[in-house]
C-alpha cells in the first residue's frame, strides 16, 4: 500500500497513529473471534452459569467481609465502621493455648485419612478391575459407593448403634468374649480410630472412581502380551496396572496434601464431644465454636483466613510438584 505524507504533523506522530490503528484492529479481530467462540459454545456456557453464579455469590463476594479479621468487629457498627486493630486477632490465636493442639489434631487426622484411605481405594479399584466375575465386580462397586451418599447425621446414628458402650453391636461382642465395654466415641484413645475408620468406610468406594477410570484407559494389549509371556496376575498388576495409574495417584495425593488443613468438619462436628476435644478438636470446629457460639467473629475470621492462606500456599506447592512428577499441573 502506498501513501504519502501531506503535512500537519511529524513523521513520528503519523507512525504512532498507524501503530495505534494496527493495535486496535488486532483487538477488534480478537474480540470478534471471542464473540464467535462464545456464540458457538453458548449452551455450554449457559450450563456453566449456575456454577459461576454460585462461586461469585458464596465464594468471592464474602471475601469483602474477611476484613473483620483485622478489626474488632461490632455488629452495630458494621464491617466498615468497626475499629481497626491490625494483626491483633492473629497474634491472639498464635499465642493461645489451643494453637498447637488445633494444628496438630488437624494435620494428624488429615494425614491418617490420606495414608490409610488412599491405599484402600487403590486396592479396591484393582480388585474390581481384575475380577473375573463382572457381575460381582459391578455389585461390589455399587455397594461400595452407597455410604458416600449418606450424610454424617445418618452415619452418626449407624456408628452409635454399632459402638454404643451399653448395647452397641461391637461392645456386645466384646462383652460376650469376656472383655469390658469401650466408649469408642468418648475415649481419647479410640476417637481418632473411629474418625479415620468411618471416613474410610464412607468414602473409599467413591474414591475408586478415578482409579478405575485410569485403569480402563490402559491399553489392554499390554495385559495380553504379558499373559502370553507368562506373567502372572500379580506381575501384571505390579508392572502394568500400578505404573499405569501412578500419575493419577500422584495428582490425587498432592491435591490432598494441598488441602491438609481440611480434616472433615461435618464428620468431626457430628462425632466429637467435650471428652475428646484434646484429640478431635480441629481448626474448623474451633472456628465454629468461637464465631457462632462465643460471638468472637473477628477472631474466628482471622483463624479462617489463616487457614485459607496456608491452604492456598499448599495448593500452589502441590501444583508445582505435580508438574515435576507427572509433567502437567493441576490447573496449568
Amino acid at each position: 500500500m502506498h501513501w504519502k505524507y501531506k503535512g500537519g504533523g511529524s513523521m513520528i506522530e503519523v507512525a504512532k497513529s498507524k501503530n495505534i490503528e494496527g493495535v486496535q484492529g488486532v483487538k477488534q479481530q480478537r474480540l470478534g473471534e471471542l464473540g464467535r467462540a462464545l456464540y458457538k459454545y453458548r449452551w455450554l456456557y449457559i450450563m456453566m452459569l449456575p456454577g459461576i453464579i454460585y462461586f461469585i455469590v458464596f465464594r468471592y463476594l464474602p471475601l469483602w467481609n474477611a476484613q473483620i479479621a483485622f478489626k474488632s468487629f461490632k455488629p452495630l457498627l458494621g464491617v466498615w465502621d468497626s475499629p481497626f486493630v491490625g494483626f491483633k486477632n492473629f497474634v491472639t490465636f498464635f499465642h493461645s493455648f489451643y494453637f498447637t493442639q488445633l494444628i496438630t489434631n488437624t494435620i494428624i487426622i488429615s494425614l491418617l485419612k490420606l495414608i490409610l484411605g488412599m491405599p484402600m481405594a487403590v486396592i479396591l479399584a484393582l480388585c474390581i478391575y481384575e475380577s473375573a466375575y463382572k457381575r460381582l465386580a459391578r455389585f461390589t462397586q455399587t455397594i461400595s459407593y452407597l455410604p458416600h451418599f449418606l450424610s454424617w447425621v445418618i452415619m452418626y446414628g449407624i456408628l452409635l448403634v454399632m459402638l454404643s458402650p451399653d448395647n452397641g453391636l461391637v461392645n456386645e461382642a466384646i462383652k460376650a468374649s469376656g472383655g469390658d465395654p469401650i466408649a469408642f466415641l468418648y475415649s481419647p484413645d479410640w476417637f481418632r480410630v473411629v474418625i479415620v475408620g468411618s471416613d474410610i468406610w464412607k468414602d473409599t468406594g467413591w474414591s475408586t472412581i478415578l482409579y478405575l477410570a485410569a485403569l480402563m484407559s490402559i491399553d489392554t494389549t499390554l495385559f495380553e502380551a504379558a499373559a502370553v509371556d507368562g506373567a502372572s496376575r500379580m506381575q501384571r498388576i505390579w508392572y502394568i496396572s500400578l505404573p499405569g495409574i501412578f500419575g493419577t495417584i500422584v495428582v490425587v495425593t498432592l491435591l490432598r496434601l494441598g488441602n491438609i488443613l481440611d480434616a472433615g468438619f461435618h464428620q468431626i462436628f457430628m462425632l466429637y464431644s467435650l471428652p475428646v476435644y484434646s484429640v478431635g478438636d480441629i481448626i474448623d470446629t474451633w472456628v465454629y465454636r468461637q464465631g457462632i457460639l462465643e460471638f468472637q467473629f473477628s477472631l474466628a475470621t482471622a483463624v479462617g483466613l489463616f487457614k485459607g492462606v496456608i491452604g492456598l500456599i499448599l495448593v500452589l506447592i502441590a501444583n508445582r510438584l505435580t508438574k515435576q512428577f507427572s509433567g502437567s499441573g493441576i490447573y496449568s
